[in-house]
């Protein structure tokens, strides 16, 4: 039996239990940031993020996968690590660890999902969550933070727009996700205009003249 330098064995440590907990974030049809949440079954009127325990010999990027297909109905995603969680009181269960991932998903990939499951998802916005179990509120407050940080210094990071898109379009989506109803138009054409290919064509039936179309560049341009 193997021990340590204090002659103490593996069972001689508490060993909580691990969980893996999922911010999935969107821009919904009113130009809002929403986080999804899930239904509790223990509580219905009770609502969290996705997430669930590890399992015996599961890695904890199979454990997120795992969670979103099945308390959400998606798939093919590919959610990154965001922080541990690790005060001790967080669950009133016993001493859980909460892995927290988070991952920015279209609209037209979250609204099936919602349209599958209306009674057990939903998509809430970040600015007018609901009561939220455990510390979920503050996964989602550093989720948030994360990626409006992504957005404030680079045009749709997370690629959340189809390309080719205009200038306008990119716009109303960095003010959604910055929770702002409108960001200066001069100012952020000059911030982001460096770092976005023009196509060299247009989007026709705008009001005046038309809209010029770009794409994102890339380190092959």
């Amino acid at each position: 039996m193997h021990t340590d330098s204090s002659g103490k064995t593996l069972q001689d440590y508490p060993r909580p239990s691990v969980a893996v907990d999922t911010a999935v974030l969107s821009v919904d049809r009113e130009r809002r940031l929403g986080v999804l949440l899930v239904r509790r079954d223990a509580d219905r009127d009770a609502w969290s993020l996705p997430g669930t325990f590890l399992h015996e010999g599961e890695r904890l990027a199979e454990a997120v996968l795992r969670s979103l297909d099945q308390k959400v109905g998606l798939r093919g995603t590919t959610p990154r690590q965001l922080h541990v969680f690790d005060e001790p009181d967080r669950d009133d269960r016993g001493r859980v660890l909460s892995v927290a991932h988070v991952v920015v998903l279209p609209w037209q990939v979250v609204d099936p999902v919602l349209e599958a499951r209306p009674e057990d998802v939903r998509l809430a916005p970040v600015s007018e969550l609901p009561e939220l179990t455990f510390d979920h509120d503050a996964i989602v407050r550093l989720a948030v933070d994360a990626v409006r940080v992504g957005y404030r210094e680079q045009p749709d990071p997370e690629a959340l727009l189809d390309e080719p898109f205009t200038m306008r379009d990119l716009r109303h989506l960095h003010a959604a996700v910055a929770g702002v109803d409108r960001l200066q138009p001069d100012t952020f054409r000059r911030q982001m205009e460096p770092q976005l290919l023009d196509t060299g064509r247009t989007r026709e039936g705008t009001v005046g003249r038309p809209a010029a179309l770009y794409r994102r560049r890339s380190s092959q341009d």
